[in-house]
């Protein structure tokens, strides 16, 4: 299985009154973590939006483990959990720099016509990019 990972030195900005990573934090450095994937991969979701697609998300699901602060230093580990004809499903851990699991999610995405919302097969834009993630979701 193929996992992407990324370094993220908690800022002080990214926490709650409570000295916590506010939970939303977690949503960014998921996006933070799939486009560093799609990088490793050789790959540039900038590009897809050049050529006029976007990729939003359809559902989002997040599991607090335990509590990261300010000063720590996340790692964000990213996986294609899932892909279909219409859906892309990726996997996420963030992890402790003692690698205990501070968090776990999933985002599901779809690819659209940037000036219709209509969904489009990523095998119709790129076959590559297409047949890389059938090649390495888990699932």
């Amino acid at each position: 299985m193929f996992v992407s990972e990324k370094q993220i030195e908690i800022r002080y900005a990214e926490t709650d009154q409570m000295g916590v990573v506010y939970h939303a934090n977690y949503l960014v450095w998921m996006e933070i973590g799939r486009t560093k994937l799609i990088s490793d991969l050789g790959y540039n979701y900038a590009g897809l939006e050049e050529h006029g697609y976007i990729s939003p998300v359809l559902d989002v699901s997040v599991q607090y483990k335990k509590a990261m602060r300010y000063g720590q230093v996340a790692t964000v580990r990213t996986w294609v959990e899932n892909h279909s004809k219409l859906r892309t499903t990726y996997g996420y851990e963030i992890l402790h720099e003692d690698g205990s699991v501070a968090a776990t999610g999933t985002t599901l995405h779809t690819l659209v016509k940037k000036d219709t919302f209509r969904p489009t097969a990523l095998s119709k834009i790129d076959p590559e990019w297409d047949a890389k993630y059938l090649e390495i979701a888990r699932t």
